[in-house]
């Protein structure tokens, strides 16, 4: 199911019993956090919230702010317009493990999914709600223009819809943007969907690196050195050429998602976006320079990074890790341009100590992508990653073990897939235990290992918000083997079966149970 716009999803979450609104005037700095913090650490990630009258420097925004919109599996699904995340798993693992067609009857299954895939590639069109109104930095000092084949419009009241915003143009410094916690160097977008293009091989790519505010046309861009966003930007500065650089925000919520994918280098976010929502997504092209956003983004950034201007202290900024990120040295984002929907939605977020909004992407990025994870290690039953390792530090995978030092091959072939370079920690168990469920896995990782024999270090890339690193974006890794151990892994001894009660017996006592109603 394809949203037509950021505020159709928020009227979709409402008729779904999962949005709160909040008429009253709030703060973007520090209070919406304080208020959507407390909603991400409710049972199940809360409720979505939706500010109607968000305040920016006392002055009520004319556009509404959403928050946690993603924050737990019943809305993720509702933004893949599924029935849950695990469907849409299930039907994109069927895709991966596609074979040849034997018969008619396969034939027939194997167009089907071809026709759906139609979808996936984007489309350009002329023009888009995402420039009912257009706001020029450049070359003029301030500019407005709404095109002429664009009428104001004047939605209904009624109980589901949202307070239509005013024309005026706006400026990085009158957007609703979140100043998140106490000691951020300033406020940040924390949903940009980044745009940048290999200037070599023309290919696209939609990163999501936050966003802080330094002035009316100026920001960060904190794309960090493994990155693609950053390989892109190398090449810039190797040739001393300026580098176009679009931002948007909103649209379709499955736009956010595929930002925030890990997805292989090259291979087009928006091409996954469009498989998603089973709908082509439509793009149209930035009026300041030749990038392509999606036409129904709700904002769009426009601008450049000069390779030639030096870099910036970006920072602090609350973290996913649950620690502030202190200050370094990024590049400086200049804007050209802002355009945007007459009837904008600014969609948001908030990091910092888990569990947060961003554990439920995190974790459907980990259920889509496992088929084709288990492509390569077809042994891997179930992966985990707790809320508690802030996504790169704590991996816990289990398999079906078959033959020796398996639980080490599957560490390091794990290590060299894309983002999970960063994981710090990944324990491997029998097939057996639910990766899910954290106190079995540590009864395991205690009863089944002998630390020395069972523990293997190693060194590689680390995440560059990881504080404790002793230099920025380098690190040690720890591996533990809590599986079964084979003879043949220096394990003589047999192997104790775990206690568990008789089936005949438990299905006798169920049996009981029911009779004194007592289950």
């Amino acid at each position: 199911m394809a949203f037509a716009s950021f505020r159709d999803f928020v009227r979709r979450l409402e008729t779904a019993g999962e949005l709160i609104r909040i008429s009253s005037p709030v703060a973007t700095e520090l209070e919406i956090t304080a208020l959507a913090d407390r909603q991400m650490k409710a049972p199940g990630g809360g409720k979505a919230l939706l500010f109607e009258k968000p305040t920016v420097n006392g002055n009520v925004s004319p556009f509404p702010v959403a928050i946690n919109t993603l924050g737990s599996w019943k809305r993720m699904a509702l933004s893949l317009g599924a029935e849950s995340v695990d469907a849409v798993a299930a039907e994109l693992g069927s895709l991966v493990k596609a074979k040849p067609p034997m018969n008619f009857r396969e034939a027939l299954k194997l167009l089907t999914t071809a026709l759906d895939l139609r979808h996936a590639r984007p489309v350009k069109v002329s023009d888009g709600p995402c420039k009912e109104v257009v706001h020029r930095f450049e070359p003029c000092e301030v500019t407005t223009a709404v095109p002429s084949n664009v009428v104001q419009k004047s939605l209904p009241a009624g109980p589901l819809e949202l307070p239509v915003t005013s024309p005026n143009p706006p400026t990085l410094l009158n957007l609703p943007i979140l100043k998140c916690w106490p000691l951020d160097g300033g406020r940040f977008i924390t949903l940009p969907c980044v745009v940048t293009q290999d200037p070599d091989t023309g290919e696209r790519n939609v990163g999501m690196y936050r966003i802080q505010i330094y002035d009316e046309r100026t920001t960060g861009m904190h794309w960090q050195l493994q990155k693609v966003g950053a390989r892109h930007g190398r090449r810039y500065y190797e040739t001393g050429t300026r580098m176009p650089v679009s931002i948007f925000i909103g649209g379709d919520p499955v736009y956010t998602f595929a930002a925030t994918a890990p997805l292989p280098d090259g291979l087009d976010e928006l091409l996954l976006a469009g498989y998603l929502r089973k709908k082509s997504v439509e793009l149209v092209k930035c009026e300041t320079n030749d990038l392509y956003v999606p036409a129904d983004a709700d904002f769009v950034i426009e601008g450049y990074v000069d390779p030639k201007e030096p870099l910036r202290l970006e920072g602090p900024f609350g973290d996913h890790t649950g620690f502030y990120t202190l200050p370094e040295p990024y590049p400086v984002f200049h804007v050209t341009a802002i355009t945007h929907r007459r009837d904008a939605v600014y969609p948001a977020t908030i990091v910092g100590l888990p569990p947060m909004e961003d554990f439920y992407m995190g974790s459907a990025s980990v259920k889509l992508f496992l088929p084709v994870i288990k492509m390569n290690f077809p042994e891997i039953v179930d992966l985990a990653l707790p809320s508690e390792g802030v996504f790169h530090n704590l991996v816990i995978v289990s398999i079906k073990k078959t033959y020796p030092m398996q639980a080490y091959k599957i560490m390091h072939g794990l290590w060299g897939m894309g983002q999970m370079m960063f994981t710090k920690y990944i324990v491997v168990v029998d097939e057996d235990v639910d990766v899910h469920n954290t106190s079995e896995v540590l009864f395991r990782l205690c009863a089944n290992t002998d630390p020395q024999r069972d523990c293997i270090f190693t060194k590689g890339p680390a995440d560059v918000l990881d504080h404790a690193t002793s230099v920025i974006g380098a690190g040690s890794k720890l591996g533990v083997d809590a599986t079964r151990k084979l003879p043949a892994e220096g394990f003589p001894r047999p192997w104790p079966p775990l206690i568990r009660m008789d089936p005949a017996v438990t299905a006798k006592v169920e049996q009981i149970l029911n009779s004194l109603k007592l289950t």
